[in-house]
């Protein structure tokens, strides 16, 4: 998957890197609401992808969470027959349009519907995390030097770090999203799946929770990543990780005890 890699890494460089902390106020702009960001460098970073894979991987389709965010009915071609490559350009875009650097680009390559490479790429720091289907997650830095990531032991609750977007539940269950997490040492969200995975198949945190919508370019590389260095992937029903679902509450662990235990204290997201 080295093409994949190339292609992010050089949409790093050529269009994300030079807009970092540089957006003018036109080069920033809403979908959703005003917590859902899309910037010039996210546009860019895709079309860049998009076009280097075209020339040295053919085979593949790249499906961008902005080229979904313009014609919606891309979303189920992500599970599609053949081979898939799907692109967040910038995650995290919110914090990248503040200055803040807590960013990165995902992708994951999808062999009919089913993930078989991922990539967490960190383009500040040119290093990454990636994992091959059946293979171990690695943390892969610029220099080439590489690691072997296996998730954390920790199994008390009271020392145990998780993630969850709690903004993106309805009003009447953020409530119960911020009681669950007191019963932990601390619950809180970076705004960012790429460095929350990234953090999770470190082994730096116990658990990451999603919104009520998993996206596949959120999540799937991620999930591939987690459950390779040993963890837990299910949603909060007990359904196996799915790319295709489009609904439900995403709870990924780092041991089954930890995800039981999660998953009660969380059960009313699940509703």
């Amino acid at each position: 998957m080295d093409r994949v890699l190339a292609a992010v890494r050089a949409a790093g460089k050529a269009a994300v890197l030079p807009r970092f902390r540089a957006l003018a106020a036109d080069e920033v702009s809403q979908k959703r609401d005003f917590a859902d960001l899309v910037t010039v460098a996210d546009t860019e970073a895709e079309a860049l992808i998009g076009a280097a894979l075209a020339r040295d991987w053919p085979e593949a389709r790249v499906l961008g969470e902005e080229a979904v965010a313009a014609d919606p009915g891309l979303r189920d071609v992500m599970a599609g027959p053949g081979w898939q490559v799907i692109v967040d350009p910038v995650d995290g875009t919110w914090n990248f349009a503040k200055g803040i650097s807590t960013f990165g680009m995902i992708a994951v390559a999808v062999l009919d519907g089913t993930a078989r490479y991922g990539l967490l790429y960190d383009p500040l720091l040119d290093d990454w995390v990636e994992v091959t289907a059946g293979g171990p997650a690695r943390f892969v830095q610029a220099d080439g030097r590489a690691q072997v990531l296996t998730v954390s032991q920790v199994s008390d609750p009271g020392q145990m770090c998780g993630f969850i977007p709690v903004g993106l539940f309805a009003a009447e269950r953020k409530r119960a999203a911020v009681l669950a997490g007191l019963g932990y040492g601390r619950v809180t969200s970076l705004r960012c799946s790429c460095h929350e995975y990234r953090l999770m198949a470190q082994g730096h945190v116990e658990f990451v929770i999603s919104g009520p919508e998993p996206h596949p370019w959120d999540h799937a590389a991620g999930v591939l990543a987690v459950q390779a260095a040993g963890g837990v992937a299910r949603f909060l029903d007990g359904a196996p990780y799915d790319l295709a679902r489009r609904a439900g509450v995403l709870l990924v662990a780092n041991s089954e005890a930890t995800w039981e235990r999660v998953a009660r204290d969380y059960a009313a997201l699940a509703d």
